[in-house]
């Protein structure tokens, strides 16, 4: 008789079953080719409008009065940017990288 392979074995739970992988199984390649553009579009606008939108017509002197007032820091903001860009390492490498399982 034919041995009956068990499909629950091949599967792997994780956040308590809300999501399932099967095993082997790889990362899609939208996945591998999205994700790290996303997170470079994310540093980008951060560093492009880390004071506000000082040049827009209507508000962008009540930006820029703003931003006298409060004193913004763009140090912190290099520092969240140079964050993102470690985190966009660290996905890359987790997406192109060899699984273990």
């Amino acid at each position: 008789m034919a041995e009956v392979k068990s499909e629950s074995s091949e599967l792997h739970e994780y956040a308590g079953g809300w999501m399932t992988e099967r095993k082997g199984t790889d990362v899609p390649m939208f996945l591998k080719v999205v994700s790290p553009i996303i997170a470079i579009c994310c540093a980008t606008y951060l560093i492009v409008y880390m004071n506000g939108e000082v040049n827009h017509a209507t508000r962008g002197r009540l930006v820029q009065q703003f931003n006298a007032a409060t004193m913004s820091s763009s140090t912190f903001m290099y520092v969240v940017a140079a964050l993102i860009a470690v985190y966009v390492l660290i996905l890359a490498k987790f997406i192109w990288g060899k699984t273990e399982h």
